[in-house]
Parts: C-alpha cells; structure tokens; sequence
C-alpha cells in the first residue's frame, strides 16, 4: 500500500469514497456536509489530501498543516491537525487508517508541530480505538458543538517528544531489572 498526495484525476473517486465512508456510519450525513467530504479538490487549495493506493484507492485523510489553514476547525498554534479520514468500506480493517493517521503524523514531525489534533463524531468509536492505539489522547476541554445534533469529541497526539521520552525511560527500567524488570 502506498500513501502519497491525492492526484487530479483521482479527486472525484477520492470524494466518493469519502461519503460512502461517512455514509456507513449509524448517523444521518447532512447532504451539506457531504458535498464538503466530495469536494477534495477544494481541499487541496487550503490542505493536504492524502491518499491510501493498492491498485485502486482505498483511503483518504486531508492534513492541515497549521492553524492559518481556512480547513483549521478549533486548532491551537503550533499544530497540525486531521480532517476528514475515510477508509473505503470494503478496505476496512486491513491498516488503511492507521498508515494514513501515520503519514500525518510523520507530516507533522517534519513541520516541527508540538502536536496533531482532530475531532470526530461519537458514532466513530472505531477510529477512536485507533487514535488511542495511536498514542492520541482525548481533550475534552477541545469537545465543539456545530450544531446541536453533531457533537465533535477533541483528540490530539503531543509531538513534542515528552511522552516518548516518558515511555522509553519506563522501557529502560523495564529491561534493566528496575522494579518490574525483576
């Protein structure tokens, strides 16, 4: 599977695949928001719109880069974020998500961003075991209410290497027969 930039011809198939992503979920997709999931080529004017390629497309995220961004939905300075991940119904399950989730985050790294961040809707908790898997964490100070029936939960993964520095020193003690090394 290759992940790379979505091309011109491919933004139609690439918005399809988008709202039969979104349409699979349990909730009502608003037809206005799903001509916003379709128009990927308005997106790339403002974003990065990533695609998931293994013969045919089987995924696509859309990275913004930082809070200048117009597609910047409750995004501090200093991140990146993630809008509109969608893995083509049948694809699902096979690490589409995740490999595009990573290239953001590598995306993001490379910018120098102290974090990625990204809402998502309650009736999404398969993508939220993958964020928390991810190493993403739930801010729920960052929850935001568009409109009354869309409730979006706020997630967000430090880059500032803290955690990972917390987690490699727990490692070390791990192996070298600290407390629970044994």
């Amino acid at each position: 599977m290759e992940i790379r930039p979505v091309r011109p011809a491919e933004y139609a198939r690439a918005g399809q695949l988008t709202v039969a992503a979104y349409r699979s979920l349990e909730a009502e997709l608003e037809e206005e928001y799903a001509k916003d999931l379709e128009a990927v080529a308005d997106r790339v004017a403002d974003a990065e719109v990533l695609v998931a390629v293994d013969g045919d497309l089987l995924g696509c995220v859309t990275f913004v880069p930082d809070a200048a961004s117009p597609l910047a939905e409750g995004v501090a300075a200093g991140e990146a974020a993630i809008r509109m991940l969608a893995v083509d119904p049948g694809a699902q399950r096979r690490g589409v998500g995740a490999a595009l989730v990573g290239a953001c985050v590598d995306r993001a790294r490379e910018r120098g961003r102290a974090g990625l961040f990204l809402h998502s809707t309650p009736w999404m908790p398969t993508a939220h075991r993958l964020y928390l898997r991810l190493g993403f964490v739930r801010v729920p100070e960052r929850d935001w209410l568009p409109v009354p029936e869309v409730p979006l939960l706020a997630f967000r993964l430090d880059l500032t290497g803290v955690e990972a520095a917390v987690e490699a020193q727990d490692d070390d003690l791990i192996g070298s027969g600290g407390p629970d090394g044994g």
